[in-house]
């Protein structure tokens, strides 16, 4: 499984302990930092770009890169996963907008999110997720909205197809993760709409075990290609051989 991180340090957190124990090794790229993607994903299962401090507006060569490329995973139709700026390269990548709130409130800390009916058709959804994120997307053409939010970002998650999905809450968090995303970075919690750093500790806890079901349902039905709302009330096919 192709694997996208945005920084030095970054860890595919619970998404990648999850492709391992199904049995996909983990082909890890850093863009930024000069690692190729690959020109085709025939030697891949599928492929995840997860989230990062930057924009996906920003002008940096890898931004456009990687976003640009999505191209590849959805014209040879494998399985593509954008989570929160891999989601808004998605947004972008399909003719969306990714940008601030007017007031510059952000979401950091747990939130409450809904599924829309076409999510409830696929399956459970968490009721708080977390959230560290600037910037929002809009609902490109032709896709399914999945999951909302009644706050300052309305779209949460979309599917495009049977098998791209953009997620913009963290379901990949683990407690370290958690740890040391709110301990390092005392200035975003200074920001509008951000939560004290307890909060988001105290919150892991308790909300992880529902969003851990959410997630292993998902996964399967994402590999599965049946993100589609006319397969949405079927149960996941079997996960693709590798």
């Amino acid at each position: 499984m192709l694997i996208v991180l945005h920084q030095e340090h970054s860890i595919p957190g619970h998404v990648g302990l999850w492709l391992q124990r199904e049995g996909y090794p983990l082909d890890i790229r850093r863009p930024r930092f000069g690692c190729p993607l690959p020109e085709t994903l025939d030697e891949h299962a599928g492929a995840v770009i997860f989230g990062g401090p930057m924009s996906a507006n920003d002008p940096d060569d890898y931004v456009k890169v990687e976003t640009d490329w999505i191209g590849v995973a959805l014209e040879e139709k494998r399985p593509f996963l954008g989570i929160c700026l891999g989601a808004q390269m998605l947004a972008n990548h399909l003719g969306g907008t990714v940008g601030f709130n007017p007031d510059k409130i952000c979401e950091i800390g747990h939130h409450q999110i809904e599924a829309t009916p076409a999510g409830r058709a696929l399956c459970a959804w968490p009721r708080t997720v977390y959230q560290w994120h600037r910037e929002g997307f809009s609902l490109p053409r032709d896709c399914t909205l999945l999951a909302k939010a009644d706050s300052v970002f309305p779209n949460q998650a979309f599917s495009y197809g049977p098998a791209a999905a953009a997620i913009q809450f963290h379901p990949e968090i683990t407690f370290e993760m958690v740890h040391r995303w709110s301990g390092s970075n005392p200035e975003r919690l200074k920001l509008p709409g951000a939560k004290p750093r307890p909060s988001h500790l105290e919150g892991h806890i308790k909300h992880r075990p529902a969003v851990g079901r959410w997630l292993d349902t998902f996964m399967r039905l994402w590999l599965a290609g049946a993100l589609q709302p006319q397969t949405a009330t079927r149960q996941p096919a079997p996960i693709p051989a590798l």
